[in-house]
Formats: C-alpha cells, sequence, structure tokens
C-alpha cells in the first residue's frame, strides 16, 4: 500500500510540474508558469510575501492555485538535487 500511495504522490508532483515551461523565447529561458511571462520566480516572491494566496490570484487572475502549487513544487524539485527523470 504504501508504495502505492508514493506512486500516487510521484503523479500528483509532476502533474503539476507540467504547468512549468522553459522557451528560450520567453523570459530568457527562466522556467515559466504555462508558457506565459510569468517566471517561477516571481511567483515564489509573491507567496514569499505577505500576500494570501488568495490575494495573489485576485490581483493575477490569469494565474491558478495549481500555478501557485507548482512554483512551490518546481522549487521543492531544484532544492532536492534530484532530477525530472529520477522522478519520472
Amino acid at each position: 500500500m504504501k508504495k502505492d500511495l508514493t506512486e500516487s504522490k510521484k503523479q500528483h508532483f509532476m502533474n503539476y510540474l507540467d504547468r512549468i515551461t522553459i522557451n528560450p523565447e520567453i523570459c530568457h529561458g527562466k522556467p515559466c508558469i504555462r508558457g506565459m511571462r510569468w517566471p517561477v520566480e516571481v511567483v515564489l516572491d509573491l507567496l514569499s510575501s505577505d500576500m494570501t494566496k488568495e490575494e495573489i490570484l485576485a490581483d493575477h487572475p490569469e494565474l491558478e492555485k495549481e500555478d501557485l502549487i507548482a512554483s512551490i513544487n518546481f522549487a521543492k524539485l531544484l532544492l532536492s538535487g534530484k532530477s525530472l527523470q529520477e522522478l519520472a
């Protein structure tokens, strides 16, 4: 059962990472949200400010709750030292 739960969490994690795109034509190739000019680092800055998730989403309706979660998951992946291939 534990393995199934781990696989489920891994799939859930990967689904969020699908929202992160890297395109040399957008924001100098920085990781961005869904191909928009929203670098992950800017989303992380918003999340680390005093703004709540709800305030961020109200101020920036083009962002979705899942984009905020994807940004956190992407940062977690980078800090873990693991690659996407290891998680797949």
